[in-house]
C-alpha cells in the first residue's frame, strides 16, 4: 500500500477514534459523575477483570506514570472502594483489591456504562459486533506486543 492510502487510513482512524472516546466519555462521565471518574471505573474495571494487582501493573497497562495511578488509587481507597494489601514476604509490594463497596459500585457504573453504548450499538448487526471486535483485539494484540 502507497503512503498517500496509509496516510488516508490514519487519518480516518484517528477522526473515528476521537470521535467515538470523546463522545462515549463525555457521555459515561455524565452517567458517573458524582460517584466515580472514567479513570476511577477504568481501575476498578481492571482490577475486576484481572483480580489483586499492584500500582506498578495498573500504570503499566495504563500506559501512564505510577504518580497518576496512585492519585486515582488513593481516591478510591479513601472512599473504601479497594484495600491496600501489603505482601507477606516483601512489606514495600502493596496489592489492590476490590472491596465489597469497590465491586457494587464497579457493577452499578457497569450498568451505567452498559445504559449508554447499548442504544449505539443497535445499529449493528451481531456479525458486524463481532468483526470490529475481532479486529480490534487484534490490534490491540500487536500493541501489546510492541
Amino acid at each position: 500500500m502507497d503512503v498517500g492510502k496509509w496516510q488516508s487510513i490514519l487519518g480516518r482512524y484517528e477522526a473515528a477514534s476521537f470521535t467515538v472516546n470523546k463522545r462515549f466519555g463525555a457521555l459515561i462521565k455524565e452517567q458517573l459523575q458524582d460517584v466515580l471518574t472514567n479513570d476511577q471505573h477504568m481501575t476498578l474495571s481492571y482490577i475486576k477483570r484481572f483480580g489483586s494487582c499492584t500500582t506498578t501493573e495498573l500504570a503499566e497497562a495504563f500506559c501512564v506514570q505510577k504518580s497518576a495511578i496512585t492519585a486515582i488509587v488513593t481516591r478510591l481507597a479513601e472512599k473504601g472502594y479497594i484495600d491496600r494489601i501489603r505482601d507477606q514476604k516483601d512489606r514495600r509490594i502493596v496489592y489492590l483489591s476490590l472491596t465489597e463497596e469497590g465491586l457494587k459500585v464497579f457493577q452499578w457504573a457497569d450498568e451505567k456504562v452498559f445504559e449508554v453504548v447499548a442504544p449505539f450499538l443497535k445499529v449493528f448487526s451481531e456479525e458486524e459486533i463481532d468483526s470490529f471486535l475481532n479486529l480490534y483485539e487484534k490490534l490491540a494484540s500487536v500493541l501489546n506486543e510492541e
